[in-house]
């Protein structure tokens, strides 16, 4: 956007305004906490701020002869007006009027590098970016958004002031992908919360969690190639925009995690890369300065001033944008120095082993940061190995809220994709999985990353013929919902999504005008609502993982099912029997705790949900038989029955939450890479 022009003269003795002796003490802080990578607001002194009557640029660009501000306010984009150097650690300034700079003006910083060359690089703090592929960072005067989520802020706080748990259902998606309007392009942010936050509700969602929404120039990288750090991306409205959504989902009591990408950034001209002509953001040394499967570089958390911008990011989204939590990418990528790295291409620590210590360093810090300020906000590990003490700060351990169970998400997937005829020599699979739910504060996760690049959709993942696809994928949803840990479902699972997703094309709505699609979206409802409502299936997640699942029989190897039950800290308990064959079972025996009457309060193969009608009506009588007390129960084919005793729960003897357990520091050799 084309602005009135300011002269040159006007612009040099608009620079020499010194400020006052307050605001050079509360700059002299802010400098020092920044190059000391202890600040959490960097995003307050470095960028483009209105301050007074002066528009102030700040820039740290350290190896630069010279650095500009172009912009559309400028008489010349090429030369701009040349900004200060304030200290020796490579902070440049320049303040203007006010009146010269309007809202919605385009600008760049012009670098002339050591050897001569001038990038046009946009601004690392800039909080709003033009639509790509433009990439000029855009000037917005901050304003004073009308936040309505105060009550949800309060209950947020009191949850976790509480102690108490709680269930975490995480609806995962891609916001260009959802939904389209009818002109083929996707919703902006303020559609979007309108639809997306009573189908969450109404679908038994308590959280979604968005890949990237920061400015990424490349549409296809899905939002993990990221550019602009603090800017939601313009692709679906300004920063407002997006704050108007986040207020939107908490209005309707629906959470916000954002995916955030600290590992790596791209190699566009225009982003961090090389950004004063050397090496800034990246490591300087080359066998760390890339991640070569991905081509884009590595954050040198070691280096004072980029932990200051990374941590700072992590607090603008959580304080500008009230977000809940943030899910961080690719942790294993930073925790290894040998990632992706054959041998020889890598060097050891100061201690001889493969461990990135400023990362480690780097994620202590993030989140004990995080823990003092904002103990209500979560914050999410993807993290592919057996790195120990993810979530807790034990034996040096990070401190995440919560770690993506892999082990789970991948022993499931090789077990539910078998043809059920062979299941029963991959049931070990299946009853390892308890064994280690409680390791880590665990989210079983069937992401974007298990539904394209040919893995299949969710749906067609299942074998068998239409209705055993059906059939399987609510015994799979079952099995996922009442194990131990919180959950989350990429967007499409939940419709029967047949055809692979991808970021070009909204999910396929138009299958719900079949019935067995429409029937399954029924089921996700019907499934996930009953998750919340039934504390049995998280409220001892993880405190006690000796009572909060226990097996009934894991012994049903040849018959393909499992059977366990899953404890309330009440001692109201609910037992979940499954069937992963075609095979209906009649007058199967079901060992239960009690003696007395039962009843099924969920059932897979309903009729409502295309099943096939094999449920347990009425009142069930448990028959004593020796010390055990049985029930016979028909079994659904490719399904689940879930029964609860009609009696009062027995209730539990207080004593002291199971300490997880735990691996050892010195585990950490034995971790497997992620290339492994």
């Amino acid at each position: 956007m084309m602005t009135e022009k300011v002269e040159k003269a006007e612009m040099s003795t608009s620079i020499a305004q010194p400020p006052s002796a307050p605001e050079q003490t509360e700059r002299a802080l802010d400098e020092y906490l920044f190059h000391q990578g202890t600040a959490r607001h960097a995003y307050d002194f470095l960028g483009a701020h209105e301050e007074g009557e002066r528009v102030v640029f700040r820039v740290w660009a350290p190896h630069a002869l010279n650095v500009s501000v172009a912009g559309s306010f400028c008489n010349d984009w090429q030369a701009g007006i040349p900004m200060k150097r304030i200290n020796e650690q490579g902070l440049w300034e320049l303040s203007v009027a006010s009146a010269s700079v309007p809202d919605g003006s385009l600008y760049k910083y012009r670098i002339v590098a050591p050897n001569g060359e001038i990038h046009l690089k946009a601004d690392p703090y800039g909080c709003y970016m033009e639509v790509p592929p433009a990439t000029a960072t855009v000037f917005i005067r901050e304003k004073s958004f009308s936040w309505h989520d105060k009550g949800w802020l309060k209950q947020r706080a009191e949850r976790s002031a509480s102690g108490r748990k709680y269930p975490f259902n995480i609806y995962e998606m891609h916001l260009g992908s959802w939904k389209h309007n009818e002109n083929g392009r996707p919703l902006n942010y303020r559609q979007l919360a309108d639809e997306l936050a009573p189908y969450l509700k109404q679908m038994g969602y308590t959280h979604v969690e968005l890949m990237p929404v920061m400015e990424h120039p490349y549409t296809g990288s899905w939002g993990y190639q990221v550019c602009g750090y603090y800017a939601p991306t313009s692709r679906y409205g300004t920063p407002e925009d997006f704050a108007a959504f986040v207020d939107i989902l908490h209005g309707a009591g629906i959470g916000v995690i954002l995916d955030w990408v600290p590992a790596h950034f791209p190699k566009d001209a225009h982003g961090l890369f090389r950004f004063d002509g050397a090496p800034l953001y990246e490591y300087e040394d080359p066998t760390r300065q890339e991640n070569r499967g991905w081509g884009t570089c590595c954050f040198d958390v070691g280096r004072r001033e980029v932990k200051s911008f990374l941590i700072s990011n992590a607090y603008y989204w959580v304080e500008k944008f009230h977000v809940d939590g943030l899910r961080v990418d690719a942790v294993a990528s930073m925790l290894y120095l040998d990632y992706d790295r054959d041998h020889g291409q890598w060097r050891p620590n100061m201690y001889g082993d493969r461990g990135n210590l400023e990362s480690i360093s780097f994620f202590q810090h993030l989140n004990h940061s995080l823990a003092e300020d904002h103990p209500d906000v979560l914050t999410i590990a993807e993290e592919s190995t057996m790195w120990p003490n993810v979530t807790s700060f034990d034996e040096y351990g990070l401190g995440f809220s919560y770690k993506w169970n892999m082990g789970w998400m991948n022993d499931t997937l090789r077990y539910v994709k078998e043809d059920p005829i062979f299941r029963k020599h991959l049931h070990g699979h299946l009853v390892h999985i308890p064994s280690y739910a409680y390791d880590e504060n665990y989210v079983l996760p069937i992401s974007h990353d298990e539904v394209v690049h040919l893995k299949k959709s969710f749906l067609d993942k299942m074998p068998g013929d239409y209705w055993q696809k059906f059939a399987g994928a609510r015994v799979f949803a079952a099995w996922m919902m009442t194990h131990p840990g919180a959950k989350l479902w990429f967007m499409g699972a939940e419709i029967g999504q047949f055809a692979e997703w991808s970021e070009s094309r909204q999910l396929d709505w138009f299958l719900l005008e079949y019935d067995y699609h429409a029937m399954l979206q029924h089921y996700f409802a019907a499934l996930n609502n009953f998750y919340l409502s039934t504390p049995a299936l998280w409220d001892e997640d993880p405190d006690d993982p000796a009572s909060g699942f226990v097996w009934s029989d894991k012994t049903l190897g040849d018959e393909s099912m499992l059977i366990f039950r899953r404890v309330a800290k009440d001692g109201k308990e609910v037992s979940v029997i499954l069937n992963f064959t075609p095979v209906a079972r009649e007058y199967f025996p079901v060992s239960v705790p009690l003696a007395g009457e039962y009843i099924e309060v969920f059932n897979s193969d309903a009729k409502e949900y295309g099943g096939s009608g094999v449920i347990n009506t009425g009142t069930l009588t448990a028959a004593t038989v020796g010390d055990r007390h049985i029930l016979s129960l028909r079994i659904p084919p490719l399904g689940c029955s879930i029964i609860m005793s009609t009696q009062p729960p027995v209730k539990k003897t207080a004593k002291a939450p199971a300490k997880r357990s735990r691996k050892t520091a010195q585990a950490a050799e034995a971790r497997p890479t992620a290339k492994e």
